[in-house]
This record gives structure tokens, C-alpha cells and sequence, in this order.
């Protein structure tokens, strides 16, 4: 995890636990004319959001010597930070959440790719010469095209003990996690598709899942769940608590068990356990995008998934925020690239913007 997250404005000051270092930009009461950005200048292309998708993305631009600049709210890296052990990143056998950001970072700043942290989105606006303007906390900026990659933000339960044991006994990745807990008895929480997949996916690795869903019925697909009943019949691993909420996650320096509470009983109970996954959703980064681009009923940035371009021309969207992301590490990371490949099409066409989706077009062939 990160040792450390001090800011100070002006100065190079943001350290991980790896050592890599930062400028962060003044605030607006100190930035004189001309200084570190001038609002006259014209971006090729500027990303929200430097989590592994706009850090891949980021190297791309860089290496098509487009000049790029990365806006972070916070530090780059992003949820990945949280990763104590990544082993699913192909051809990487085992290596940390830091130390893969300080390596994306190096990489695309190595081809000229400039980052400002520290600095908030506010709001984006296509002008009527097709560029866009992005407003930040501390200036506005001035680009060609625009790629979105804010990521998303798991759900939370919100008890105690949540944040105490995240990423030493919590999880929110079955996919990420399960070999972890090989041989361990585990909480599931969630009730949708991707509780109902994960907590199978965990079963493969636990000794034993108990699922934990607040209703009495699953809102998961009828395959999904008939797979999960015949898992938990007896004859598997799996053992089922509904009509029950997590109230609280217990343990002195690890994970010792969780309290549930029966939402129909009012019974309470303590239920033993090495390890806590949390599926109850994920909340996109997408709030300062309404009004700008399409968003789904949930927040998701509506793209056409063969180029990801969102409804403003010149604007694409990458990774957890977009629809239908996989929200894994991989798949973020090629969605950043191809966002970096499609933009250079519109460069060259911006009436292919309203191309549609074919077969006869593809990043190859252009």
C-alpha cells in the first residue's frame, strides 16, 4: 500500500512505498503567468485519471509524440494501489500494486507524457471549434481529444472493521483474491451476478463459502443461481444465509469473523471466518460527467465498445468507468491502449466519429 500521501503544492513531494516522486501543481492563488501550464496551450490529448487504463493510455500517446497530459485527483495508481499481490497480470508471476503504478508511470513519462496531481475535474465543454475545454480546481485547459478513464470505486458496507482489514483479510475481487484464502473458511457478501460468479469462483480455492445476501431471493440470472444451489445443496462447499446483512467485521491483527444480523428474525449472530469479499457493486467516478457525455441509469459512460467512443466526439472512455468493463487490471490496461489507437483516427477523420461499427474498420487497417 502507499506509505504515504502528503501533498504540498509546488513542490515534488508525493512518494510511494517505491520512492517514485511527483510535481504537484500550486493552487490558483499562486500560479503565475506562464508557469508550469499556460491556459493558451493546446493539448493533443488530456486524460482524466491515472489508474493503470490512463497510464497504458498515456504511454501510447506519448510514444505517438502527442502531447499529452494526465489530470489525477489524488496519486496515480488508482483502487491497484490497495494491492498487496497482483498474480493474474499476464507474464508478471507476482508483484505489487505500487510497484506495477511506478513502473506504468516511469514508462509513459519516459515518452513525454506530463501528469498534474492533485487536481480535480470540475467540468468538460466541446467548443464550437471541436476542441474541448477542461476546467480543474485550479485552471482551464484547452485539448483535442479527451480520454476518461476516473475508474470506479467499489461499494462498500459501511461497518466496522471494513476499512480496518481492506486488503489484509477484505476483499472486493474474487478474481484477484481467491488464491489467497486456499483452504480457508470465507464470508461472501452480495446477491447479484457478480456474487453469485465470484462466490463460485472463490469456492474453487476456500474450504468453505458462506454467502451472506440480504434478500431471500437472488437477483442474479436463474443459470447462475441454479449453479449456485447445486453447489450449496450439500454436496459442495457453498452454504447459503439470506435474509442477512453484515453488520460488522471482528478480528485483533487479522480477520477473525463478522456479525450478522437476520433482517426477518432480528437474530444475531457470529459467524467464524479467515476472510471477508465484499460483491455488492461498484460505484463509477463519473458524477462531474453528467451533462457531458451519456451516462447509463447507473453512471456508466455509454461507449461503442469496438473503439470506445463516447457520445461527444473526441471524447473516449477507458476501463472500470466505461460499460460492459471487465474491471480487471488486464482489460484496463488494453482499454487505455486502444482508446490511444482510436483517437489517432479521429485525428485523421473526425467525421469517422460518426462511422458506425463495422467489421471492414479496425486500429490495423486505418
Amino acid at each position: 500500500m502507499l506509505s504515504s500521501l502528503n501533498f504540498q503544492f509546488g513542490a515534488i513531494i508525493f512518494k510511494a512505498s517505491t520512492g517514485f516522486s511527483i510535481l504537484i501543481p500550486k493552487p490558483p492563488s499562486q500560479i503565475v503567468a506562464g508557469e508550469l501550464y499556460q491556459m493558451a496551450q493546446l493539448f493533443d490529448c488530456i486524460i482524466v485519471g491515472a489508474g493503470p487504463s490512463g497510464l497504458a493510455a498515456a504511454l501510447y500517446t506519448g510514444r505517438d509524440r502527442l502531447n499529452t497530459i494526465v489530470i489525477e485527483k489524488f496519486a496515480p495508481g488508482g483502487q491497484i494501489n490497495n494491492t498487496q499481490r497482483i498474480e493474474n497480470y499476464p507474464a508478471i508471476k507476482d508483484i505489487t500494486g505500487p510497484d506495477l503504478v511506478e513502473k506504468l508511470y516511469d514508462q509513459a513519462v519516459s515518452f513525454g507524457a506530463q501528469f498534474k496531481m492533485g487536481t480535480s475535474v470540475e467540468s468538460l465543454k466541446r467548443l464550437e471549434d471541436g476542441n474541448i475545454s477542461i476546467t480543474t480546481d485550479s485552471e482551464e485547459l484547452l485539448t483535442r481529444s479527451v480520454i476518461l478513464t476516473p475508474g470506479s470505486s467499489y461499494r462498500k458496507l459501511g461497518v466496522p472493521g471494513e476499512v480496518q482489514f481492506s486488503g489484509s483479510g477484505v476483499s472486493y475481487c474474487g478474481t484477484c483474491d481467491a488464491p489467497f484464502f486456499k483452504g480457508k473458511n470465507v464470508i461472501a457478501v452480495g446477491g447479484g451476478n457478480t456474487a453469485v460468479e465470484e462466490a463460485l469462483h472463490v469456492a474453487k480455492y476456500a474450504a468453505h463459502v458462506t454467502l451472506v445476501h440480504r434478500r431471500s431471493e437472488f437477483r442474479a440470472t436463474q443459470v447462475l443461481v441454479e449453479e449456485l444451489q447445486a453447489a450449496s445443496n450439500g454436496k459442495g462447499n457453498i452454504s447459503l444465509k439470506l435474509n442477512s446483512i453484515v453488520t460488522s467485521i471482528e478480528g485483533k491483527n487479522k480477520v477473525e469473523s463478522v456479525m450478522l444480523h437476520n433482517t426477518v428474525t432480528g437474530e444475531k449472530e457470529s459467524l467464524p471466518c479467515e476472510g471477508v469479499f465484499i460483491f455488492v457493486g461498484t460505484v463509477p467516478n463519473t458524477e462531474f460527467l453528467k451533462g457531458f457525455v451519456e451516462l447509463t441509469e447507473h453512471g456508466f459512460i455509454k461507449v461503442d465498445c469496438a473503439f470506445l467512443r463516447a457520445s461527444v466526439p473526441g471524447v473516449f472512455a477507458a476501463g472500470d468507468c466505461r460499460v460492459a468493463a471487465a474491471m480487471q487490471l488486464a482489460t484496463a490496461i488494453g482499454d487505455g491502449v486502444l482508446a490511444a489507437m482510436s483517437l489517432k483516427q479521429y485525428f485523421r477523420d473526425p467525421k469517422w466519429w460518426q462511422v458506425p461499427v463495422s467489421d471492414l474498420l479496425m486500429p490495423s487497417g486505418w
